[in-house]
């Protein structure tokens, strides 16, 4: 896709998931919309995904043979589920039952609801690298010789699993995995600097091993430049991980900069606020 065909689609997911959480007056709308770029950039231009012979997007559980992508802050689910049924894994349509009893769109994603693109549940943070590693690991041992991606908080980078896997991912040189951190440097309970420092998490990384880039997440041509980028680094011996500076709530004006929307539903009236801040490109479910 062009550049500004991605805007377009990432116009469209700001308004779903802001629809999604207003309907059922529950979820998180700020990283969602922080991260929709990103998440745009690799289902719509990078990420290979299993097609049927018309070109129609399929799933596989197993992921064999195409780029998997995992979410790890799993709260930003609006934005997953959004971007799944835009990319046509399931109805758009269904995107209206998010939170509702017996949807396959709760709150975290969850396979046994049987929704198309999920893969694992990622309700605890902090899981999310480990499981990437081992599927990236288990491509490798299958002569598979596609991608593996993961999206974690910076927030995230609290819980002490991160820090193990991040350890183990370059000694066993992974190198067929790209990770991402969204530093937006907001979680649920006030600045990350606030709550728990990450301090220079670029430097750590690297002295841990990994080849690590920064772009802005909020920038498309950034986006789609920095991606296909990280690509020419896989298989080279060391895994990748791309500090994203983004902003919550980022595309519409009143929830930008503050963690206050991290897990807040907009009310009738913000809901027509933001919406009027964004573009229906493909028409609202």
């Amino acid at each position: 896709m062009q550049t500004q065909e991605l805007k377009n689609v990432a116009s469209q997911v700001r308004r779903d998931i802001l629809r999604q959480v207003h309907a059922c007056q529950s979820g998180h709308p700020g990283g969602s919309l922080g991260c929709t770029d990103l998440l745009v950039g690799l289902y719509f231009n990078s990420m290979k995904l299993a097609q049927d012979a018309e070109g129609k997007v399929i799933f596989n559980m197993s992921g064999a043979n195409e780029d998997v992508f995992y979410l790890s802050n799993g709260h930003i689910s609006p934005l997953l589920y959004s971007i799944l049924a835009r990319r046509g894994y399931f109805p758009v349509q269904e995107l209206a039952t998010f939170r509702q009893l017996n949807s396959r769109l709760q709150g975290h994603p969850t396979p046994h609801e049987h929704l198309e693109g999920i893969r694992i549940a990622s309700g605890s943070l902090g899981q999310g690298l480990s499981v990437s590693i081992g599927t990236a690991q288990a491509k490798k041992l299958s002569n598979d010789p596609s991608t593996v991606y993961c999206l974690m908080g910076d927030g995230e980078q609290n819980e002490g699993q991160v820090w193990e896997a991040a350890m183990y991912a370059p000694h066993h040189q992974v190198d067929n995995l790209i990770a991402f951190i969204d530093e937006n440097g907001q979680q649920i309970d006030g600045p990350t600097e606030k709550v728990m420092s990450n301090r220079d998490l670029e430097a750590k990384y690297k002295a841990f091993g990994w080849n690590v880039l920064r772009m802005d997440g909020n920038n498309m041509e950034e986006v789609v430049t920095t991606l296909g980028h990280a690509k020419s680094l896989l298989g080279k011996g060391s895994p990748i991980m791309i500090i994203m500076k983004s902003e919550m709530g980022a595309g519409v004006d009143f929830m930008m900069g503050s963690h206050k929307w991290h897990g807040v539903a907009p009310n009738d009236q913000q809901l027509a606020d933001a919406l009027a801040q964004l573009n229906e490109t493909l028409g609202d479910y």
